[in-house]
C-alpha cells in the first residue's frame, strides 16, 4: 500500500457507557460511600483522636485581686506568674481529659469565700475557656467576683495535637504490660486451639471412625454463644465455689488460665472449619506413591499431609490469633486482674472517661490485628491449587486402632463443648449455686435484673433480624456490582480495600471510633447515635468482609457470557440479577444472612459502646447482669443467645431447603 493511500489519523474510539453500566456504577458508589462512612471516616476520626491531648494552660488567663473594700484593684497577674510564684503545679499535673477542672481558688492561698474581697478574671487569647458553676465562659473581657461566686470557677482545659498520649502510654507500666499479656494470651490459645482442631478436622477427613455428623454438629456450637458464655461456665466449674475447683491444685482460674481456656472454646469452629477445608482436599495419588514407597505413616503425615494443609494451618493460626487478641468479652469476665489491651480500651473509656487514651490502646490493638491479617492475605496469595483434573479424591480406609483413637480424641473436645454449654445451662436453672441446687426459672426473671430486661433480649432479635436483612441485601449487591461491572479498574481496587478492610478491624476500635465519629455534634450523621440504626451499621460493617467473600465465590462460578447475552437481548441487568444471579447464588445469599444473624446475635465489642438505655441487647445484657454480680441469669440470657440462634439455624436449613428445591432443580441431572 503506498503513503497516499494510507487513511488519515482518527479521533480515538471511546466505548459509551449504557445505561446498565451508568447503575451498577452508580450502585457500588453508594456503597462504596457507606463503607467509607461507617468505617473509613471513623478510623480516621479515632487516630486524629489519639493525637489530642488537653492541658490547663494558664498563660492564658489573668486575675486580679481588689482590696477589702472592693475598690482598689491589683495590677493583672497570670495564672502561669502565680502558678511559678506559688510553685503549685509541674506540666505534668497540668495535663488532664477533656472533662478536666481545675479551681482558680488554689492560686490563692489567702481566699476566703466569707472575705469582702472581690476578684476579677479575664482571658489574654481567644479560646481561654473557663467554667463559672456549670455556665461556660469564654471571653477576654474582665469579669468580676465575689467570693463566694469565685470558688465556683474552674479553669478548663484547651486541645493541643501530639504524641503525648502515645508517650504517657508507653511509659506507663501497668499500660504497657498489657502488649505483653494480650500477645502472650493470643499465642498460646492460637497454639492449643489450632493443634486441637487440628486433630478434631484429621478425625473428620482421614478416619472411618462413627457418629461424623454428631461431632461436626457439636463443634459448631461454639458460634451460637457470645464469647462471656465460657467465662461463666469456667467459674461455676473452677471459680471460688466452683464443682471441679480442686482440679486446679491451688491454681486461680481468673486470669491468663481462664482467659486462654475460654478462648479455646469460642475459637475452635473458626479454626476447625479452616482446617477442615484444606484437610477435604488432597489427591489420594500422593499417599499411594508414599505407600509404594514404603514410606511409614509417621513420614507420610509430615512429606505429604502437612504441606498440603500448610495455608490451612497458617490461615486457621492468624485467624484465631486474630480474634483471641481482639475479643473483649471472655478477659472482662474471667480475666481479673490481668490486663490486656481490649479491657485496657474500656477501662479507658467507660472507667476513666479517657477518650484520647482509649484511642491510643485502640491504635495499638490495631497494629497486630492488621499485621495478621495482612501476612494471612499473603499466604493466601501463595497458595496454588492441589487438585488438577486428574486428582483422586482421597478416601480412608478403615483402621479400627486409628479410628477409635480419632473417636476418643473427638470425644473429648465434645465433652469439652458439651460441658461448658451444660454447665451453664445447670446454672441458669438452679435456685442459689452452690447452696440451693433445686432448680426454678428464677433466673429467667429478667426484669428483675440489671441488663434491660427481657428487653434487651427482644432488641437483640430485631437488631439481629434487620442485620440480616439489610446486611444481606448491600454486602450481595456490593459484591454483584464490583464483580460484574465492565471496566473502572481503579474504583474497583478501592471498593475491595473498603470490603476487605473490616476484618482487620478489632470490634472494641470500631465501636471507639463510631463514638468520635458518630457523636459529633457537627456531624449531620449525628441523628443516628444512641439509635438501633447505629448498632445495624456497626453490626453490618464488623462482619462485612466474610460475607462480601462469600458472595464474590458465588458470583464467580457464573458464567461471564450471561452479562453479554442479556444486553444483547436488550434485557436490563436488573432482570438478570432477579432471574439469574440471586437464583443461582441462593445458597451463598442464605448463608450471608444466616451468618450476619447469629453474629449479630453474640457481638459485643462492636456494640458496649453504642448501646442506649431504649436499645441494650442480650449480649450486653450479659456483661451488664455479670458487673452486677447476677452471674446465674447472666448464664441465663447466654443460654436465650444459644437457643435463639440454634433454632434460627434450624429455621434457615428447613427454608433452605425448600428454596433450593425449587430454585435450584436445574443443579440435578
Amino acid at each position: 500500500m503506498t503513503d497516499a493511500a494510507t487513511l488519515p489519523p482518527g479521533r480515538t474510539t471511546r466505548l459509551k457507557l449504557d445505561r446498565d453500566g451508568v447503575i451498577k456504577r452508580g450502585l457500588m458508589l453508594v456503597i462504596a460511600a457507606y463503607l467509607f462512612a461507617a468505617l473509613a471516616l471513623p478510623l480516621y476520626a479515632m487516630l486524629s483522636k489519639s493525637f489530642v491531648t488537653y492541658s490547663f494552660d494558664l498563660t492564658r488567663y489573668e486575675f486580679q485581686v481588689s482590696d477589702e473594700t472592693g475598690t482598689i484593684w491589683s495590677d493583672p497577674v497570670s495564672a502561669a506568674d502565680l502558678n511559678a510564684r506559688l510553685d503549685l503545679f509541674d506540666p505534668d499535673d497540668l495535663r488532664t481529659s477533656t472533662n478536666g477542672r481545675l479551681a482558680v481558688t488554689g492560686f490563692f492561698p489567702e481566699f476566703s469565700f466569707r472575705s469582702p474581697v472581690k476578684y476579677r478574671l479575664r482571658g489574654t487569647v481567644a479560646d481561654a475557656p473557663y467554667l463559672v458553676g456549670l455556665d461556660l465562659q469564654n471571653s477576654t473581657e474582665w469579669r468580676e467576683f465575689d467570693g463566694n461566686t469565685f470558688r465556683r470557677v474552674n479553669l478548663r482545659p484547651v486541645a493541643t495535637a501530639g504524641l503525648q498520649n502515645y508517650r504517657a502510654y508507653f511509659t506507663n507500666p501497668t499500660l504497657l504490660s498489657s502488649i505483653g499479656n494480650s500477645v502472650f494470651i493470643a499465642t498460646v490459645s492460637t497454639v492449643l486451639t489450632v493443634t486441637a482442631a487440628f486433630g478434631f478436622a484429621y478425625a473428620l477427613n482421614r478416619s472411618c471412625m462413627q457418629f461424623k455428623g454428631a461431632f461436626r454438629l457439636i463443634a459448631m456450637m461454639p458460634i451460637l454463644v457470645p464469647s462471656l458464655l465460657p467465662g461463666i461456665a469456667l467459674i461455676y466449674l473452677f471459680g471460688n465455689q466452683g464443682l471441679l475447683k480442686s482440679l486446679l491444685m491451688g491454681q486461680s482460674i481468673y486470669g491468663p488460665l481462664g482467659i486462654v481456656i475460654g478462648s479455646i472454646f469460642f475459637t475452635f469452629p473458626h479454626a476447625l472449619i479452616i482446617i477442615s477445608t484444606a484437610l477435604s482436599i488432597s489427591d489420594q495419588r500422593q499417599y499411594e506413591a508414599a505407600e509404594s514407597l514404603r514410606a511409614s505413616k509417621w513420614r507420610t503425615f509430615w512429606t505429604v499431609t502437612i504441606p498440603s494443609a500448610r495455608y490451612g494451618l497458617i490461615s486457621a493460626a492468624f485467624v484465631t490469633f486474630t480474634l483471641v487478641i481482639t475479643d473483649f468479652g471472655l478477659p472482662k469476665v474471667i480475666g481479673g486482674q490481668y490486663n490486656v489491651l481490649a479491657i485496657d480500651i474500656y477501662k479507658q473509656v467507660i472507667g476513666q472517661q479517657n477518650f484520647e487514651m482509649g484511642a491510643v490502646v485502640s491504635v495499638v490493638l490495631l497494629i497486630p490485628a492488621v499485621i495478621a491479617f495482612a501476612v494471612d492475605r499473603i499466604v493466601q496469595k501463595k497458595q496454588v491449587s492441589l487438585l488438577s483434573a486428574r486428582s483422586v479424591p482421597y478416601q480412608p480406609r478403615p483402621n479400627r486402632r486409628f479410628d477409635m483413637a480419632m473417636l476418643g480424641w473427638c470425644s473429648l473436645v465434645a465433652l469439652f463443648i458439651v460441658g461448658i454449654i451444660g454447665i451453664c445451662q445447670f446454672a441458669a436453672l438452679v435456685k442459689f449455686w452452690p447452696y440451693d441446687l433445686s432448680f426454678s426459672l428464677r433466673n429467667y426473671e429478667f426484669d428483675r435484673m440489671d441488663g434491660g430486661g427481657w428487653a434487651a433480649y427482644f432488641n437483640s432479635l430485631r437488631m439481629a433480624a434487620l442485620t440480616a436483612v439489610v446486611g444481606t441485601v448491600i454486602v450481595f449487591t456490593g459484591a454483584y456490582v464490583v464483580e460484574k461491572i465492565d471496566g473502572f479498574r481503579l474504583g474497583r481496587a478501592g471498593f475491595q480495600f473498603l470490603a476487605m478492610l473490616p476484618m482487620a478491624i478489632p470490634g472494641m476500635v470500631l465501636g471507639l471510633a463510631y463514638i468520635f465519629f458518630f457523636n459529633d455534634p457537627e456531624n449531620p450523621l449525628n441523628f443516628v447515635y444512641g439509635t438501633m440504626a447505629i448498632l445495624v451499621i456497626s453490626t453490618v460493617t464488623h462482619f462485612y468482609t466474610v460475607g462480601h467473600l462469600t458472595a464474590l465465590t458465588a458470583l464467580k462460578q457464573i458464567d461471564a457470557e450471561f452479562e453479554p447475552v442479556a444486553s444483547s437481548l436488550r434485557a436490563p441487568f436488573w432482570r438478570l440479577f432477579a432471574r439469574v444471579t440471586v437464583p443461582v447464588c441462593l445458597p451463598s445469599i442464605l448463608d450471608i444472612s444466616i451468618y450476619l444473624f447469629v453474629n449479630a446475635m453474640t457481638t459485643v465489642s462492636a456494640v458496649v459502646f453504642l448501646y442506649s438505655t431504649h436499645t441494650a441487647l442480650a449480649s450486653v445484657a450479659v456483661l451488664n447482669m455479670d458487673d452486677a454480680g447476677d452471674v446465674a441469669p447472666a448464664a441465663a440470657m447466654g443460654m436465650m443467645i444459644f437457643y435463639t440462634n440454634a433454632a434460627a439455624r434450624m429455621l434457615h436449613a428447613a427454608a433452605s431447603r425448600g428454596l433450593l428445591r425449587r430454585t435450584q432443580a436445574w443443579r440435578l441431572r
